[in-house]
């Protein structure tokens, strides 16, 4: 199979041309956390800022991703890592393309997270800590989803009998009980800034 396969990245349009273009680097913010914590309402006030800056920016989120690109697995370990490979190959692809792509994934253990790192690249990867204690995620129950786990209707859910392991050094460390959601998201627009600024040029 692979003998059949002639990838043309030569004959693209090259990443550094459309970063110039777009006025700004492209990377994978990586927003990680447990269910309920507010990745998902962070990533999108975020992008909503970004974009009306007029940056090129996607964000992929884990429920929406569900339903399509990953809709055929479940939520074992091995499901989850799965999962993970090809929102990170996605990714990738629109880095190439010279976009900022907010990804928001429990993505529960650091290994699974390595992977995703491993795929974009250390250098276009920088890993957002959602950090909201396990009791107030389960006080606010959004989707019902940790009442359904503590009455036994879901397993392997994280943070009750699935393990969530946080990163050790994130790029950024969202206290989420400290701040408001807008406060949130101007964090991490601010933590960007030196991140995002533009490539010069190509000159050939």
């Amino acid at each position: 199979m692979a003998d059949n396969i002639h990838p043309i990245h030569d004959r693209l349009v090259r990443r550094a041309e459309r970063e110039a273009a777009n006025g700004h680097r492209a990377a994978v913010v990586w927003l990680t956390g447990l269910s309920g914590s507010g990745k998902s309402t962070i990533a999108a006030a975020v992008e909503r800022q970004l974009f009306s800056e007029g940056k090129f920016v996607v964000l992929l989120d884990g429920d929406n991703v569900r339903t399509g690109l990953c809709g055929d697995l479940g939520f074992s370990l091995e499901d989850r890592r799965e999962n993970i490979r090809r929102i990170a190959e996605t990714a990738k692809l629109f880095v190439g393309a010279g976009a900022l792509v907010l990804c928001s994934f429990v993505s529960p253990t650091r290994t699974i997270r390595s992977v995703a790192r491993n795929i974009v690249g250390e250098p276009d990867f920088l890993e957002v800590f959602v950090n909201t204690p396990l009791q107030v995620c389960e006080a606010r129950d959004v989707k019902g989803l940790y009442a359904k786990a503590r009455a036994g209707e879901i397993k392997g859910f994280t943070g009750i009998d699935s393990p969530y392991e946080a990163p050790e050094n994130p790029f950024l460390d969202l206290k989420t009980t400290e701040l408001s959601v807008t406060e949130a998201a101007q964090q991490l627009i601010a933590a960007l800034q030196p991140h995002l600024q533009p490539t010069k040029s190509p000159t050939n």
